[in-house]
């Protein structure tokens, strides 16, 4: 039996690749992470032609209707590139309005993300991740009232889909009265994370309730280890090639033992993941009693994987790693915001003993 990609997604992800090759590159990256001010409009845009914007979309709808798996693979490419791009809502506001839409709201809301013209956000980190500093949305009477961090992209985004304090998940058009984006500051310059507060925003309940929830956070999940697991290849591959070309005492560092066994297990953590990552964004569209168990194991593996990938390939660049000139810090960054986006391994992993019944 074969468990491998098909020709069909190695072929778009390998397009892909080549896409933010020319539309992201590092000096593209740079420029984005030292101007505020700069939206990454011209990387959104290549990204909507590429049809990423409607990935998950249902093809009634304009969209491609492909599943988890493919945008797991997209995300990968993303995170190899550090690539500007608020992913996770794109993925997660279309199946947010597929499983908890109603007709009208799907009408009005799939063919504007599919096309890109309208950007969606899912502020879900404090029912998930846990709520910290006050956060935390309660709905009343159509109206919702609290904060919301953590949002990746929630600056710009056109559409929210946010979760209150009981799991239930709402749509609130970005334009709603009543609404404060503040820009936090972090870590990550390659991505934007919005404060949202809201103060009597009117909004639409979705249906789905906490199944909904669980389904959002599985995805999103999936997708941050992806992401990961992209930046991590891409720091195990740029270590080797740095490997290949330094000399010290007459001779190239990757002839030494020592270096030769850091790259070596690098290579021999990362690997697992990528099945790993693979078969949870499989499982969350072909094996559902599956999927919450397997997004966990993901997310929690990458994280750890991922830190010791990070930390092992600047070790291996020596100096040079911590320099601006080769952009490693980048990679190295938003592998540590990943780790902690929708939670830390350790809440995961804790998550994960509730779903097999190891913890009250």
């Amino acid at each position: 039996m074969d468990f491998s990609l098909t020709s069909d997604q190695r072929m778009m992800q390998d397009s892909l690749t080549r896409t933010l090759a020319e539309a992201s590159s590092l000096d593209r990256v740079r420029k984005f992470a030292g101007d505020l001010t700069d939206k990454g409009g011209d990387i959104w845009k290549a990204m909507t032609d590429f049809g990423l914007a409607g990935i998950v979309a249902p093809q009634e709808h304009g969209g491609l209707g492909l599943t988890l798996l493919d945008a797991a693979l997209a995300s990968e490419a993303l995170g190899r590139a550090v690539a500007p791009v608020p992913f996770m809502g794109v993925v997660l506001g279309p199946i947010a309005l597929m499983r908890g839409g109603s007709p009208a709201q799907r009408a009005e809301w799939l063919p504007k993300l599919a096309s890109g013209a309208v950007m969606a956000v899912a502020a879900i980190s404090e029912p998930i991740a846990g709520a910290r500093d006050g956060a935390g949305v309660t709905a009343s009477d159509g109206k919702l009232t609290g904060k919301a961090l953590f949002v990746p992209g929630g600056m710009a985004a056109g559409l929210l889909i946010v979760a209150d304090r009981s799991g239930g998940l709402h749509l609130v058009r970005g334009d709603a009265a009543g609404i404060t984006r503040t820009l936090m500051p972090g870590i990550d310059e390659t991505r934007r994370l919005a404060e949202l507060t809201f103060d009597g925003v009117a909004a639409e309940l979705l249906g789905g309730g906490p199944e909904l929830l669980a389904a959002l956070r599985d995805a999103g999940w999936v997708l941050v280890a992806a992401d990961t697991l992209g930046a991590a290849e891409a720091m195990l591959e740029k270590a080797v090639a740095y490997a290949k070309e330094r000399r010290q005492f007459g001779r190239v560092i990757g002839s030494f033992q020592a270096v030769k066994h850091m790259c070596a297990e690098m290579a021999a953590e990362l690997e697992p993941c990528r099945s790993l990552v693979w078969y949870a964004a499989y499982a969350f569209d072909a094996v559902p009693a599956e999927a919450s168990l397997m997004a966990a194991h993901a997310k929690a593996l990458t994280s750890d994987v991922g830190r010791f990938v990070a930390r092992t390939s600047t070790e291996v660049h020596g100096g040079m790693g911590i320099t601006d000139l080769l952009g490693l810090h980048f990679w190295f960054k938003r592998i540590g915001v990943n780790r902690q986006l929708l939670g830390g391994p350790e809440r995961v992993r804790e998550i994960a003993a509730r779903l097999q019944g190891l913890a009250a």
